[in-house]
C-alpha cells in the first residue's frame, strides 16, 4: 500500500463531508415565502453553522481513518520489506553455495581430463591386443581343426558328451556301490534263503478260471428258447454289466469292469437257459435272488481267508471285500487265492526274522482288496485299500503294507517289505499266471525292442519266459562303467513302458574277445 492509495482516501473522505453538508444543507431549506426575513436569517445562520459542524466532524472523520490505513500499510511494509530481507539473505548464501560447487565441479572436470588421456591409451592398446589375441585364436584353432579333422563345435559338442556320459557312468557307479554297502551280500543271502524256504513250504494249487465272458448259445437242447433283448436289458439292470448278442443270437457277450456283477451275469443267463426263464420281471426275481447268493458266497469266501490263515476277522465290509476277489483275476490268476498263498508266504518270512506272523498274515491277505473297488472308484488299488483299511480301524502297520506294495506310499514298517515281496513271490512263481501266446510274444518282442534302441548296443535277447532280457554291447563304444549306467535306464524304460506282473532283470555283458586261426 503505497502513496497513490492513501491519496485516493483523503479524496473519498472529502468527497464524504461535502456530500454530508449538501444534504443537510436541503433538509434545512424552506420556502423563503413562508418565513419574514429575521427568522430567515437567523434559520440560515443555524443551518450554517450545523453544515460546518458536519464538515469538520466529516474531515476529522477521514482523518482518523486516512492515519489508521497509513498505518496499516506501514506495518505491512515493514512486514514485506523483512520478508525480502530475508529472501535476499537466503539468495545471498545459495548463490555462495553455488559459486562453491561450480569450482568444485570445474576441479572434477580438471581431474577427469587430466584421466581421459591415459584411459585412451590404455583402450588403444587393449584393443590392438584383442585384435592379436583373435588372430592367434583364429589361427590355433583353425590349425586343431586340420590336425583333428572336424570342426570345433563337432569337437565341443563331443567332449560335452563324453563329459555326461562319464558323469552319468560315475554316479551310477555309486549308487550301486552305495546299494551294494548299504546291503551287502551276507544281507542278500539271507534274503533269498528267507524267501527260497516260505515258496519251498508252501503247497497250494490253482483255481481254474471262474468267469466266463462269452456264453455260446449254438448248442441249445429241443425246447431251450435263447433270451430276448428285454432280458438281457433286465440282466443288466441288477447287475451294472453289459450284455450283448454276438453273430446274431450264436452267443451273448459279457462285458463290464465289476467282477461280482459279471459273475452274477453270467449264473443268470445260466438259469434262465436251464429253466427256459423269460419275460423282464421273471428274469429281475432270478437276477436278485442271484445276488443274494453270491453276496453270501463271497462273505463266505472272506471268512474262509481269515480262516485259513487263522487270523481274526476284520469289519465285515473288509471281509466281504476279501471274499469278492474270487471274482476277479490278474493273468489268469484268482485274486482271492493269490493273496492267501501271500498271507502264507509273508507269515512264514516274517516268522523267520521274527516279526508277528499275524500282523504280517493280515497285511498280505488285504493287500488287494482295493481290486474289489477299482471299478467304482479312481485311483491305484494299493492306494484304495490302505485308504479302506484305516477306515475300518486296521492297525497302521497293515493299511501302510497295502499302501506300500506298489510304492505308492513309503514303506514304514518292516511288514510292508515282507508284503510287496511275499506279492512277488505268489504272482511271479511258475504257473502261477499265464498269458496268451501272441501276447507273450508281443512282450517278448517289445522287450527286446526297448533294449536295443539305446547307443552302443549290438543286439538284445529275451530269456527266461520273459524274466530276463540280455543286452550284449560294443565294448569299443561302452566302457564299464557306461555298462552299469545302460543296464539301469534299460530297467527304467521297461517299468515307464511296460506293464508286468513280478520282475524282469536286465543283464548287459560287454566282453573282448581275441579270436586266431592256428594252422
Amino acid at each position: 500500500m503505497g502513496e497513490p492509495f492513501l491519496w485516493i482516501t483523503v479524496l473519498v473522505a472529502l468527497v464524504a463531508g461535502v456530500l454530508v453538508g449538501a444534504w443537510a444543507g436541503r433538509r434545512l431549506r424552506r420556502p423563503v415565502a413562508d418565513l419574514d426575513a429575521g427568522e430567515g436569517r437567523r434559520l440560515r445562520g443555524e443551518a450554517e453553522l450545523e453544515r460546518q459542524a458536519l464538515l469538520r466532524e466529516s474531515d476529522i472523520q477521514a482523518r482518523e481513518q486516512v492515519l489508521a490505513i497509513r498505518a496499516e500499510a506501514e506495518a505491512a511494509l515493514r512486514a514485506r520489506e523483512a520478508e525480502l530481507a530475508e529472501g535476499e539473505t537466503a539468495l545471498a548464501a545459495q548463490a555462495v553455495r553455488i559459486d562453491e560447487e561450480v569450482r568444485l565441479v570445474a576441479e572434477a572436470r580438471d581431474r577427469l581430463k587430466q584421466r581421459e588421456a591415459p584411459v585412451a591409451e590404455r583402450e588403444q592398446d587393449a584393443r590392438a591386443l584383442t585384435v592379436e589375441v583373435r588372430s592367434i585364436d583364429a589361427t590355433r584353432q583353425g590349425e586343431l581343426e586340420r590336425v583333428a579333422s572336424r570342426s570345433a563345435g563337432e569337437a565341443q559338442r563331443m567332449l560335452v558328451e563324453a563329459e555326461v556320459e562319464e558323469a552319468r557312468a560315475a554316479a551310477a557307479q555309486i549308487l550301486r556301490q552305495t546299494a551294494e554297502s548299504a546291503l551287502g551280500g551276507a544281507q542278500i543271502r539271507a534274503a533269498k534263503r528267507i524267501m527260497g524256504i516260505a515258496i519251498g513250504r508252501f503247497s497250494g494249487h490253482d483255481l481254474t478260471e471262474r468267469l466266463q465272458f462269452v456264453i455260446s448259445l449254438s448248442d441249445l437242447r429241443p425246447g431251450q428258447v435263447p433270451p430276448a433283448e428285454a432280458d438281457l436289458r433286465a440282466i443288466e439292470a441288477v447287475t451294472g454289466v453289459q450284455l450283448s448278442f454276438l453273430d446274431g443270437q450264436a452267443a451273448i457277450r459279457i462285458e463290464g469292469l465289476d467282477g461280482v456283477g459279471r459273475e452274477i451275469a453270467r449264473r443268470c443267463v445260466n438259469r434262465m437257459l436251464k429253466r427256459s426263464i423269460s419275460g423282464p420281471a421273471a428274469v429281475t426275481r432270478l437276477a436278485r435272488g442271484i445276488v443274494v447268493d453270491v453276496e453270501r458266497e463271497t462273505l463266505d469266501l472272506g471268512r474262509r481267508g481269515f480262516s485259513l490263515l487263522a487270523i481274526d476277522r476284520a469289519h465285515p465290509d473288509i471281509v466281504k471285500l476279501v471274499g469278492r476277489l474270487t471274482f476277479r483275476t490278474s493273468y489268469a490268476q484268482n485274486q482271492w487265492k493269490h493273496s492267501v498263498e501271500a498271507g502264507f508266504l509273508c507269515g512264514m518270512m516274517a516268522a523267520e526274522v521274527g516279526l508277528n506272523v499275524k500282523i504280517a498274515r493280515r497285511a498280505a491277505l488285504l493287500h488287494d482288496i482295493g481290486k474289489a473297488l477299482t471299478h467304482e472308484l479312481d485311483g491305484s488299488h494299493a492306494s484304495i485299500g490302505a485308504d479302506y483299511a484305516r477306515r475300518f480301524n486296521e492297525s497302521e502297520a497293515v493299511a501302510n503294507a497295502i499302501g506300500a506294495h506298489h510304492t505308492d506310499e513309503s514303506f514304514n514298517s518292516p511288514y510292508a517289505y515282507l508284503v510287496a515281496a511275499a506279492d512277488a513271490m505268489s504272482g511271479g512263481r511258475p504257473g502261477a499266471r499265464r498269458q496268451a501266446e501272441d501276447t507273450h510274444m508281443a512282450k517278448l518282442e517289445e522287450l527286446e525292442r526297448i533294449s536295443r534302441a539305446f547307443s552302443g548296443v549290438d543286439e538284445a535277447f529275451a530269456v527266461q519266459g520273459g524274466r530276463e532280457v540280455r543286452v550284449y554291447v560294443d565294448e569299443n563304444r561302452v566302457n564299464d562303467r557306461g555298462a552299469a549306467l545302460l543296464s539301469t535306464q534299460i530297467a527304467e524304460n521297461i517299468s515307464r513302458e511296460m506293464t508286468f506282473p513280478g520282475q524282469i532283470k536286465v543283464t548287459v555283458i560287454r566282453e573282448f574277445r581275441a579270436d586266431e586261426i592256428a594252422s
